[in-house]
């Protein structure tokens, strides 16, 4: 069991069901059980995912002291996680997300004053995890320059990244030492751009998720690229947070001391058996479930 500290947003999420993309206006539609309010955010959903996993998570995040800071340390004390909570933010960061049944979705993520916010991580919030999980929210930053300095392991997911030179990504991209990002936005050759970002920042592991190709990964040490296509265990529900999901199972089994590549293939069994839920923070395979479906799948 490995212990982590996951620190980002946390926040509260409505998930809409919808029928087609573009939305035709009309005043009022009934998708009876299409609409569905949880807590979610990034932090709660790796953090999640790693406790299903069996790890030992510290999560810090900020909320506010309303009635969605209530409802999500509520579900946070629920699942058992120890939290580092500065409820200082003036309102609790929410969001919505639209989504159909051809797996688009489109986000409004309102997240309040939290960019405006900062904190100093006192060194003993962290010195006894073996891995620093740093979302890239503004209020990390404190937190990525006194992890690397004392050499702790730090991984983070810089989401949807269209240029190396990021500004707002860029302390994040410097200190990872495993740096995750999605495809989305990429419109160059996918191995090219992770050839230009391991030149300029030196990061060890880099996998980038590739939705429903699957994942690449480039190993530095090895001066490697794997490439595994992307494994079905089941139905597709809802995408929102598969790479979450594949994120968090890399981190698990890497951390727990797996191979690269089995790491990479365990986590994206964990991320397809979690698309057959809905909901961004829901459907967490445990330990015992994704060995029984990795015995079935031949990558």
């Amino acid at each position: 069991m490995s212990k982590i500290l996951v620190s980002g947003l946390v926040n509260t999420e409505t998930t809409v069901k919808i029928k087609e993309f573009p939305i035709p206006y009309f005043p009022i539609d009934y998708p009876f059980f299409g609409v569905n309010t949880d807590v979610a955010g990034v932090a709660y959903n790796l953090s999640k995912a790693l406790k299903s996993l069996g790890d030992q998570v510290r999560l810090l995040s900020m909320t506010g002291s309303d009635f969605g800071g209530e409802y999500v340390r509520k579900e946070i004390e629920a699942i058992g996680i120890e939290t580092v909570d500065m409820q200082q933010l003036r309102q609790t960061p929410n969001s919505v997300i639209l989504y159909d049944g051809e797996r688009k979705r489109q986000i409004y993520c309102d997240l309040k004053d939290i960019q405006d916010m900062s904190f100093d991580f006192p060194r003993e919030m962290y010195q006894d995890c073996d891995v620093i999980v740093a979302c890239n929210i503004n209020f990390n930053r404190n937190l990525l320059k006194k992890a690397k300095a004392d050499g702790k392991l730090i991984a983070t997911d810089v989401h949807v990244l269209s240029d190396i030179e990021d500004v707002y990504n860029m302390d994040f991209m410097q200190c990872a030492d495993i740096l995750f990002l999605s495809d989305e936005a990429i419109r160059t050759d996918a191995e090219d751009f992770l050839m230009e970002i391991e030149k300029r920042y030196g990061n060890e592991i880099i996998v980038l998720g590739q939705g429903s190709k699957g994942a690449l990964m480039y190993v530095k040490k090895q001066g490697k690229f794997y490439d595994f296509p992307a494994v079905k265990t089941g139905r597709i529900v809802n995408t929102v947070g598969a790479g979450d999901a594949l994120f968090s199972g890399f981190i698990h089994y890497y951390a727990k001391g797996a191979d690269v590549t089995e790491a990479l293939k365990k986590a994206e069994i964990f991320a397809s058996y979690k698309i057959g839920f809905d909901g961004a923070a829901n459907g967490f395979a445990d330990e015992q479930k994704i060995e029984e479906l990795a015995a079935e799948i031949v990558f």
